[in-house]
């Protein structure tokens, strides 16, 4: 039946809901390309996102560093956008290798971040901008046999990712046409993780329920620098650039994805997720001098020079929609997306609101069109200090945020053959 077409902007549509959620999710992940029911689908797509979070109220808490509003830096404490825009790209191609078995390779980002509040507010000692980049590179296959009214299917696959990224922070006040001040830490890792799944397929009314685990990928050997080249200032290490190295995991994650076809043309989906986020809190980096000593990296002990503290708590999204065939050449859907915050009082990662709509254009059975768009609200929140363990994190600076915008875009093309 032609009313799989109805959900044409489905896809694209989510992938501009799901691009903003918690924790460092951009892309996530994605295998809906898999049930395409072509012997052969390539897709191309891309998403752009445009958080418009701002920092209000920022103080530095902490007035021994001389930085900040109750130091000699002072800096902006109102208005100031604390994210930039950026990209999501996704390529794939499905190809059916015999009845019954599919297999699909893909490439995405499913990680990444962009806090940059710049070098003129009140928290540059707790953050100028923290960047990470991620890519992934995956295969993914499945059998599936019939099984009552419809086909079920078992899914497997595995995937690589490399991760790199950097922050710079002021950790010393500086002198103006000598040194800045910033300290630069910049860290690269690569691992491997797995996918498993099962899902049930009702081809005559469009039914689809899918069940999929991906594993944790473990980033055992995470190396890098701390450059303090423009801060000869600080003790014991100023001057100097450090080789580093530390250890963290990117989460698990099961996701739950329903479509049925409930009218002539019309068709509803849902899917509920979660996030392993809680396995991030505090990822050290110590000196790699202790490798030697055959020491691990811990936070605070030895060799310690300094951490990325995230602190998250699991993540949740839920979305639900609609979509309608409106001819046998164009589709549009809607939907309404809510990601639960990964923040537990450190950071900005507060819960979203995503309204998002989607259009298909199929112009011949080989080629489909899909532009897909969302708009809704960062809720409000603020960050400040958060005892852990024992320990107390975000005592460098506090702030306020309000309920903010954020839009997306995306697009891309399917053709089949």
């Amino acid at each position: 039946m032609r009313i799989l077409s109805a959900v044409a902007g489905v896809s694209v549509l989510l992938a501009s809901g799901s691009a903003f959620a918690g924790g460092l999710e951009r892309g996530g992940y994605n295998i809906d390309l898999l049930f395409d029911p072509a012997r052969v689908t390539g897709e191309a797509s891309a998403t752009y996102v445009s958080p418009q979070r701002k920092i209000d109220n920022a103080r530095d808490t902490d007035p021994t560093d001389g930085i900040g509003t109750t130091g000699a830096g002072g800096g902006q404490t109102d208005g100031i956008r604390a994210t930039s825009d950026y990209w999501v790209p996704r390529v794939g191609m499905k190809v059916g290798i015999v009845e019954g078995v599919d297999c699909m390779i893909d490439y995405s980002q499913p990680w990444g971040a962009d806090f940059d509040p710049g070098s003129n507010w009140a928290g540059v000692n707790h953050n100028i901008v923290t960047v990470v980049n991620s890519d992934n590179y995956a295969g993914t296959c499945s059998y599936k046999f019939q099984a009552g009214k419809g086909q079920l299917r078992f899914i497997g696959g595995a995937f690589y990712q490399e991760i790199d990224g950097y922050k710079d922070r002021q950790v010393h006040p500086g002198r103006p046409g000598l040194f800045t001040g910033i300290g630069h830490l910049e860290l690269e890792t690569d691992g491997w993780g797995w996918r498993a799944g099962v899902a049930y397929e009702i081809p005559e009314i469009a039914f689809r329920a899918s069940l999929v685990y991906n594993a944790e990928v473990k980033l055992d050997s995470i190396t890098g620098i701390v450059d303090l080249t423009q801060a000869p200032g600080v003790p014991g290490s100023g001057g100097s650039v450090l080789n580093v190295f530390g250890s963290a995991e990117m989460p698990q994650s099961v996701e739950l994805k329903v479509q049925s076809g409930i009218a002539p043309g019309w068709l509803a989906f849902g899917s509920v997720k979660w996030v392993d986020w809680s396995v991030l809190q505090t990822v050290a980096f110590c000196s790699t001098a202790i490798k030697a000593a055959g020491l691990g990296c811990s936070y605070g002990g030895p060799g310690f020079v300094t951490s990325l503290d995230l602190l998250y708590r699991d993540g949740w999204t839920v979305s639900g929609g609609i979509g309608h065939k409106f001819t046998d050449q164009i589709s549009g859907s809607a939907s309404i997306t809510w990601d639960r915050g990964t923040s537990t009082g450190l950071g900005t990662q507060t819960d979203t609101w995503l309204f998002s709509a989607g259009a298909s254009y199929t112009p011949t059975e080989n080629v489909e069109f899909r532009l897909g768009g969302a708009a809704g609200i960062l809720t409000s929140g603020s960050s400040g200090v958060v005892v852990k363990d024992g320990v107390a994190f975000g005592t460098d600076v506090a702030y306020d945020f309000g309920n903010d915008f954020i839009g997306a875009l995306s697009g891309s093309i399917k053709v089949k053959f």
